[in-house]
Parts: structure tokens; sequence; C-alpha cells
């Protein structure tokens, strides 16, 4: 694990592992061919970690990771439990351990979409696929010794909530509200993920990475990001209020390699920092038990509950 104290909104993920070897240590981050993913493969890589990337498209993830060394590709569609499974059995067969997993890939603001068993597309996409994969993962993560798991969420909204009587939005489709629950779920995930993964050295995350342009918002239209201040008529993303991608991959992959964070989990990070103590809208939500819910919930939905 690297050292790092720098906080703030300027430092890069290259920056945060400047210095740092990573040799030796084995991470996956999915989604790690585009935007924040594509970033903090790029910084993990460079100092020296075999990279596993995941991808639902593996000839876009070449393309796009050409000339990068350390890395390997692989097919994942986090939608279908089947590749979830298929992706997770051959990973084990050829790596006894994992040290880093990044729980990256996700849509956002998606029109209505139905996949598996019926699902809405944010929740199962952003959350439950992550959820399978590192259920199945588990084994080469408890083997590591000191592993952890980062979940890419979002700004926390303390209006965000899961729609337990509704969690697949059934009764009247909203995007931004399916984006805002799946986000959540990120958040409560990690939460519960490192209080049953601390005995066997497996600590979790969730992290804010900022606001970046990124094919995130690709479902998107110019009208909307215009009405919502965040580009001009031209198109022009506003000055002052995005980061680039490495920016904002710089929390991602502190929070899966600082020291400054041993002995510690469960926690909320923005800025390379963690966000204990801040404001009650920065600080992301506490609630142990609804994180527990969560997650028996998405046991029964997945049919995995494997880890002890």
């Amino acid at each position: 694990m690297t050292s790092d104290t720098t906080s703030g909104t300027g430092v890069t993920a290259g920056e945060v592992l400047d210095g740092g070897d990573l040799a030796g240590r084995t991470a996956v981050v999915t989604g790690g061919y585009s935007g924040l993913g594509l970033a903090a493969t790029r910084a993990l890589a460079d100092a020296g970690a075999r990279v596993v990337v995941p991808a639902r498209r593996p000839e876009s993830a070449r393309q796009a990771l050409a000339g990068v060394h350390g890395v390997e590709i692989d097919r994942l569609d986090l939608a279908d439990l089947d590749s979830v499974r298929a992706f997770a059995g051959r990973l084990l067969r050829r790596q006894a351990t994992l040290d880093i997993l990044i729980a990256n890939a996700g849509i956002m603001a998606c029109p209505e979409t139905r996949v598996g068993p019926g699902w809405e597309a944010q929740f199962a996409t952003n959350h439950l696929g992550h959820y399978a994969l590192t259920q199945l993962l588990w084994p080469a993560l408890t083997a590591a010794g000191a592993a952890r798991v980062v979940s890419v969420s979002s700004g926390y909204g303390t209006d965000w909530r899961i729609r337990w009587d509704d969690l697949q939005f059934t009764r009247g489709y909203d995007k931004w509200a399916a984006y805002a629950q799946s986000k959540l779920a990120n958040i409560l995930f990690a939460r519960h993920l490192d209080r049953l993964g601390e005995p066997y050295g497996v600590r979790a995350f969730s992290v804010n990475p900022g606001w970046i342009l990124t094919p995130l918002q690709r479902h998107l239209t110019t009208e909307e990001m215009v009405a919502a201040g965040w580009i001009d008529a031209d198109g022009d993303p506003v000055p002052g209020l995005f980061r680039t991608p490495e920016q904002g991959a710089a929390t991602l992959v502190w929070a899966a390699t600082s020291r400054d964070l041993d002995g510690r989990g469960g926690d909320y990070c923005a800025d390379c920092r963690v966000t204990d103590g801040g404001p009650k809208d920065d600080s992301g939500p506490r609630d142990d038990g609804e994180a527990a819910r969560l997650w028996a919930l998405s046991a029964d939905l997945t049919g995995l509950d494997l880890i002890p």
C-alpha cells in the first residue's frame, strides 16, 4: 500500500501513487477502460500492479488500453449474473489472490430498462452486479491477507433513499431517483461489506469522485445538461465545475492503496480524505441497519450469500 496525505480537488490518480510500488499486487477495475476507470487503471498499472479489466465491450477496452502494460482484459456484463459467474470463475482459476477490487462501472439516468428477471437496470448494474462479483471473488480477496474493495458512488444527497416498497420502480420510473438509489446502495454495500470483511483482512470504502464529464452522461441530452448548468449552449463545460478523469480517479486509487486508511473501513471518502465529521450532506449515511437490510435483500435477489 502507498502512503498519501494530500487532499483537494487538483491531485491526480498518478500523483496519489507517485513513488508507490504495487508490483506483485493484482487489481480488478470494472469499467476500467473508460472515464474514471481508465484513469485508475493507468495509474495502478504505472505503479506496477497487474490490472484485470472486465469489459462488456472487450474490443473497445483493447483499443482504449493499447500501450498500457500489465493489463488483462476479460468479458463481463454486470447486468447478467451468468456473465458475472463466468468471469469470476475464469479469474479464480488463474488468480489465487486479489488485492484490490474497484467497483467502478455504472450507468446513469438511462431510459427505463429491465434486465435479468425484470430488475431496474441502474440498480442491477451499479449495485447488484458488483454485489455478486464481490461475493464470487471472495476467496481471492480473503487469500490476499489485506485486500480492499472500493465502491464508486457519487456526491451523497440527504434525500436519497432505498425504495423498499418498490425497489425496481414498477410503479412509475424516475431515472434520477433510480440513479440515486443505486448510488446510495453503493455506499451501504461498502459499509456492510467492511463489517463482514474486517475479520478476514478485507476492508471496504465508498467514494465520491466529484464532478467529471465522462461517457457516464451518454444518456443525457445536451438540452438537459445545459438546463442543469453543466455545459453552455455551445456544449462547453462550465468553468471550474468539473474535474478531469485523472483528478476524479484520485480518490478511487487513494482509497484502494493509501496507508492512511490502515485499520479503517466502511468510510465514505471524497477529495482523498474520509468524510467523517463533515457536514451531514458530506459525510454519507450512517445507518448500519439499512446497510444490513440491503445486504440481505441483495442476497435474496441474486441467490448469493457466500461471505460469512
